[in-house]
């Protein structure tokens, strides 16, 4: 099933055609960006880091003190139903949890009645036998777009305001890149606009700390469990763009690429590499032994 039109979404608690599936035009999450949302991806029927997932869209919704009243058992619940009626075993998925509907003034009430959207689509079969969603390696170009700093609005809290990043890749347009490379307010690296970043030179594997605004990528950190169990020396820390233009492998990661190697970056040739390649064989061994 890959047209949109034969496809079945979640809404509020009910399987609807893509067709008829819609939210209210006074639906908080429209009107100010006023929701929470999670980018899976399914293997063999089921989520990859479902309680990762689950725990890093909890910490959204304090963020946001939004009390929506949902288990992460019913949540996950609704995935697999959606999954289900679509017949889909390996898909992108987008979960999203909405204040829903209140009076139209800025201020959210406290008492909320969420408005709750799963969304699937077909995605290539992961694992050793599967193959990568992206083409080629990521061409990346920094932007003059900043990441927004923390303390206006915190990079931990996955919500439906992303124009920051919008406007990031709006810079691509006449360009051969394929991601933004943003950096924080002091100029250092933070983050693609869908991605987080990784450099590898001779002391190991380099990547933005989680102090700066940086997203707490759930694929990030399982690229460092790995690099872990693989006794591959981690750095988290402040830097800037040179850092990555002279580094020996770049590789970006999210839930729907995995691991994708970098092939250049501001017209720089890096490329990918031995290290790059291990981290994203032992990634799809993960996949192999939990999905299939």
């Amino acid at each position: 099933m890959s047209d949109r039109s034969d496809r079945v979404f979640h809404v509020d608690g009910d399987l609807v055609p893509a067709g008829e599936a819609t939210v209210s035009v006074e639906d908080r999450g429209f009107q100010y960006g006023d929701a929470a949302f999670e980018t899976l991806r399914a293997y063999g029927g089921d989520v990859f880091g479902w309680d990762a997932h689950a725990d890093r869209l909890a910490a959204t919704c304090e963020l946001l003190a939004m009390d929506h009243g949902l288990t992460r058992g019913d949540l996950h619940g609704r995935i697999l139903a959606t999954l289900e009626a679509n017949g889909l075993e390996d898909a992108y998925v987008r979960l999203s949890i909405s204040r829903g509907v209140q009076p139209g003034t800025l201020d959210p009430g406290p008492e909320v009645d969420p408005t709750v959207v799963v969304v699937v689509k077909p995605l290539p079969r992961g694992g050793l036998s599967g193959e990568s969603v992206w083409d080629e390696p990521a061409t990346l170009q920094t932007v003059s777009t900043r990441r927004i700093p923390d303390a206006a609005v915190p990079a931990r809290a996955k919500t439906h305001n992303y124009l920051n990043g919008i406007l990031a890749r709006l810079e691509l347009r006449g360009t051969d890149a394929d991601e933004a490379l943003m950096l924080d307010s002091a100029g250092h690296i933070a983050e693609g606009a869908t991605s987080n970043v990784f450099a590898v030179d001779a002391d190991g594997l380099l990547t933005p700390a989680l102090s700066g605004p940086v997203l707490p990528g759930i694929t990030r950190a399982t690229v460092l469990d790995i690099a872990a169990e693989e006794n591959i020396p981690v750095r988290e820390g402040t830097f800037g763009p040179e850092t990555l233009r002279s580094a020996e492998e770049l590789f970006c990661t999210n839930s729907t690429w995995e691991i994708r190697p970098v092939e250049s970056i501001d017209g720089a040739t890096v490329g990918g590499g031995p290290v790059t390649q291990l981290l994203a064989q032992r990634y799809r061994e993960r996949v192999e032994t939990a999905f299939y």
